[in-house]
């Protein structure tokens, strides 16, 4: 075999569909990538990319027309958002993430945290780290604590725990964990991340959510991080984190 066509078979073996080589670059999530691609923001060697392109060592990959190149430094955060920020990366929005957090290097935000509702929200460029802390079938916790309109039932508590239909979602949600913490306040954990999920959940027993702070992330815990602010993770905690996700793979 040629040395020139043991090169090709070498590039082809290692090439990356676009959405991957975008979340791994630290642009986007690969649900975000695959829309940027269908809005024909995204090009390889100056042709428009189309889902499912693949990128080869060597190509040049630019979004809105600017060249991306592959992370040298991973970058986690725990970022506590005030009620009225938007998890978006898109600077079309005046109240994106990005800008309210301001880190000098391109991050974004994993999942999200609905624009009225505060607490913990993780950023990174580490687009696989993300991708497996997004996925639903992981059964990943997250931790919240709510304040509701009236004063709360144990008929509500149990509602809560064994599964709310959803119909607007057309999906009932998975059996959690609640507890009570005062008349109008309880705790509540969650393993998937339905739009507005716990705000749909109180509705359907007739309560009304006034307060939502997230305070934690599978092993990331918000503690007493103020408001606006961010941190880097620990290296012990980035450590546990990612055994997580491996054990899932």
């Amino acid at each position: 075999m040629g040395e020139t066509m043991k090169e090709e078979r070498r590039n082809e073996n290692s090439a990356v569909r676009i959405n991957k080589f975008l979340s791994q670059a630290g642009v986007c999530s690969r649900r975000q990538a695959d829309f940027y691609v269908e809005q024909g923001k995204v090009t390889v060697d100056g042709k428009t990319a189309e889902p499912g392109t693949k990128v080869c060592e060597g190509q040049e990959v630019c979004f809105n027309g600017k060249p991306i190149r592959m992370n040298t430094q991973t970058v986690y955060l725990a970022y506590n958002k005030p009620k009225g920020i938007v998890c978006t990366s898109s600077k079309e929005e005046a109240n994106n993430i990005i800008d309210a957090v301001g880190y000098p290097s391109r991050i974004y935000p994993v999942g999200r945290l609905d624009k009225d509702s505060q607490g913990l929200i993780l950023l990174t460029n580490d687009g696989e780290a993300a991708n497996e802390i997004m996925k639903a079938r992981n059964y990943h916790e997250k931790e919240y604590e709510v304040k509701v309109s009236k004063r709360i039932t144990n008929d509500f508590i149990q509602g809560m725990r064994n599964g709310v239909p959803l119909s607007e979602l057309d999906t009932v949600t998975r059996k959690c964990t609640v507890k009570k913490e005062g008349p109008e306040n309880f705790r509540i954990i969650l393993t998937q991340g339905l739009n507005r999920q716990i705000r749909r959940m109180c509705e359907y027993f007739g309560y009304r959510v006034t307060k939502l702070r997230r305070v934690r992330v599978m092993n990331i815990r918000l503690g007493n991080l103020k408001e606006g602010s961010y941190r880097k993770l620990t290296p012990e905690e980035i450590k546990k984190l990612k055994e997580e996700l491996i054990r899932e793979r």
